[in-house]
């Protein structure tokens, strides 16, 4: 892979890299973040890091990163068919292609043609003769409308894409029209109707119509989002969404008044990042494979919601664009799916979207995340990507660590952290991996925060929401969901919310250590959910590619023998459920000292199955790429 270095020694060089690669505004034009430290700039505005040891690291943008705009391939209508130009001379490959009968099947998904297209110099041409008669099983030949899914694929045989273009004209010349692109998608349901999302490829008002009514884009936008009101709870309903010439019919259940204590079904799982084995298990980002499999299954168990919970993605890009491909593969796994039901994220660690310093040995690496906070980091960027509730805490701006109340020093919590609610039951989702840098090693002497910490302001925020929905008489349950581990089983003992139980880790801001370790916030969250409250059901957790239960109560070690801090003691059962089985590479278990606590543990692809009926809750957990059953429980 090239590396393009920004030094002092090359200005004009650097200039010209940043023009040509850098996302959403220049990073050293932009006053450096108060909250971060051992970074500089030079006098011609360029970045750099100076180590401890005084070795010098500059600025690394990865310059060769596929990006969503070079896959979306700029389609022309031509007399024959349509033309793709990805944009980029050193991509040879293939292109597969089919259409998408969206009358056919609940879960529309493109049927591909037998007869692959070759890609040279990144162009190519597809003859729509070649989905004519016998290949037409949508009728685009007599309507003159028609939509086609292609997937892009390297020399190599590695897919990078799943793109989606629609098309008018029956003997040519053709057209390319406004095509919906990815979704649409089931959000933010409540009980009067859902928020449905959905992205265009050119800007337009979007039309959904549901029960003779009609819900509109207030003006042209490609990223739709349409809330949906007026409709009754605990009912199904029929909607078609239209943009210009496309129409697609898909439908949804709205939720059940709060309190109704009627019997669900939600799914919980993590971790989908690329796997191994090839093919649709690592599409450029995400294990499409297991996704598609985890959905299927979710479908067939009528599910009301799924939960995913971090590493959605392979992440830890230096550009936005590389990102936002990552992202559009994962979502475009899901779709089909979401249409009809939601599947709501969560951050990970490798939702990092990070500055890449290097020095010119190569011998030393530092990553930060990315900034300026406010519109180019991980968490603004993940809430471009998800429709999540508005409910979290603002940022851990005016925290007792913030160098400066009056300006924006840390990156927002919109989107991020939340919780919503679904009849008798809420779901609080925390981010263990805000504002953070992914060289550990280096916090101390950058800034920021380390893999698995809650800061303090969501920590309140954590404190204050369960406090409101412990008071609320609808809700019987509440499961709380983040990230990392409480207590690691395999693969991150080293890290997690346990550090192999050095509760010396911590962030760093403005050069100074935070008051409390990673043992001690742990507890605190602990005590919080398990002590203060009494309806907290269970801990979903990820982060660690297998699947394991682990009792949490009075009995259970969680300490190392030699920990000199305050202990707490957990005065009731509850259990951290971890399932990171969703398609990133495994993890076996690892001596702890709860492993004696520690039950169901396997590396394979795993889903788990919340049933929630009344005051019962239940799980089962299943392999969905087999649909063996691989453990069972009931909570409560």
């Amino acid at each position: 892979m090239k590396d393009i270095y920004i030094s002092k020694m090359n200005t004009k060089l650097s200039f010209l890299v940043l023009s040509l690669y850098m996302t959403s505004a220049l990073l050293s034009a932009q006053k450096l973040p108060a909250v971060l430290s051992g970074i500089q700039q030079n006098q011609d505005a360029e970045l750099y890091l100076v180590r401890p040891d005084g070795t010098m690291l500059f600025r690394v943008i990865k310059d060769n990163a596929y990006t969503l705009s070079q896959m979306q391939a700029n389609p022309v209508g031509t007399e024959k068919g349509i033309d793709f130009d990805f944009g980029r001379e050193d991509l040879s490959g293939t292109m597969i292609y089919g259409l998408i009968h969206y009358e056919d099947s609940k879960y529309p998904m493109p049927v591909y043609r037998s007869s692959p297209i070759k890609i040279s110099e990144g162009k190519a041409s597809l003859d729509l003769d070649a989905l004519r008669g016998r290949y037409d099983m949508t009728g685009w030949e007599k309507s003159g409308l028609g939509t086609i899914g292609y997937r892009v694929m390297d020399q190599r045989g590695t897919i990078l894409y799943d793109g989606i273009v629609s098309f008018s004209g029956k003997e040519g010349p053709f057209k390319v029209i406004n095509s919906i692109q990815n979704g649409p998608f089931i959000n933010l349901l409540q009980p009067e109707g859902p928020t449905i999302s959905f992205i265009t490829s050119q800007e337009s008002i979007g039309e959904i119509i549901v029960d003779n009514k009609v819900f509109k884009d207030p003006y042209p936008v490609i990223r739709h989002e349409i809330k949906i009101s007026g409709l009754k709870a605990d009912s199904l309903y029929k909607y078609t969404v239209k943009v210009g010439k496309i129409e697609q019919s898909y439908s949804f259940h709205t939720s059940p008044l709060p309190g109704s204590r009627k019997k669900f079904v939600f799914a919980y799982s993590s971790d989908s990042r690329g796997g191994s084995g090839g093919g649709e298990r690592n599409l450029y980002g995400a294990n499409v494979y297991i996704m598609k499999k985890n959905l299927a299954a979710s479908a067939n168990m009528e599910i009301v919601f799924s939960q995913f919970t971090g590493d959605l993605i392979n992440g830890y890009s230096t550009t936005r664009e590389n990102m936002m491909l990552q992202y559009r593969n994962w979502y475009n796994a899901v779709s089909p799916f979401a249409h009809h039901f939601p599947v709501i994220a969560a951050m990970g660690n490798h939702e990092s979207y990070k500055i890449m310093f290097q020095d010119t040995a190569k011998k030393y690496r530092i990553d930060i995340g990315n900034y300026p906070y406010s519109d180019n980091s991980s968490e603004s960027l993940f809430a471009e990507v998800a429709v999540n509730p508005h409910n979290g805490p603002l940022s851990e701006d005016g925290s007792a660590y913030d160098p400066d109340p009056e300006a924006m020093n840390f990156p927002t919590y919109d989107e991020n952290v939340f919780y919503y609610t679904y009849d008798n039951m809420a779901m609080v989702v925390l981010n263990s991996n805000y504002w953070y840098t992914p060289s550990t090693s280096a916090v101390p002497f950058v800034g920021g925060n380390i893999h698995s910490y809650v800061m303090d302001k969501q920590l309140e925020w954590f404190e204050a929401s369960l406090g409101k929905l412990e008071k609320d008489d609808n809700i019987d349950h509440i499961f709380v969901t983040i990230h990392t581990p409480f207590f690691p089983n395999g693969g991150h003992v080293e890290r997690d919310m346990w550090f192999h139980g050095n509760n010396s880790a911590r962030p760093y801001v403005s050069g100074k250590a935070v008051k409390k370790g990673i043992i001690e916030r742990r507890d605190q969250l602990l005590d919080l959910a398990v002590n203060k409250s009494s309806k907290v059901v269970a801990l979903l957790t990820g982060d660690e590619h297998n699947y394991c239960k682990t009792k949490l109560g009075p009995e259970t070690i969680i300490y190392n023998d030699n920990y000199k801090g305050k202990k707490i003691r957990l005065k009731r059962s509850i259990y951290q459920v971890n399932n990171g089985a969703g398609g990133a590479p495994y993890y076996a278990q690892q001596e702890t000292p709860w492993t004696p606590f520690t039950t169901g543990f396997t590396t394979q692809n795993a889903l788990c199955f919340f049933t929630v009926e009344g005051p019962h809750v239940s799980m089962k957990v299943i392999n969905p790429d087999t649909l063996e059953e691989i453990d069972s429980l009931d909570l409560k």
